[in-house]
C-alpha cells in the first residue's frame, strides 16, 4: 500500500496541467468586462 502524501505535498499532487480551454477562459476573464456586459444583458433577459 503506497504512503499517502503529506499536506505540504498534497497541493503539488493535486495540480494538473491546464487545458487549452482553461487557459482560454482565464484569458477571457481577464479581458472581458463581465460586470458591464451583464448590466447590458440583464434588462433584456427574462
Amino acid at each position: 500500500m503506497p504512503k499517502q502524501p503529506a499536506f505540504p505535498g498534497l497541493r503539488d499532487a493535486m495540480k494538473k496541467k491546464q487545458t487549452r480551454r482553461e487557459v482560454f477562459l482565464s484569458e477571457m476573464d481577464a479581458v472581458v468586462p463581465w460586470v458591464r456586459l451583464m448590466g447590458l444583458i440583464t434588462p433584456h433577459y427574462p
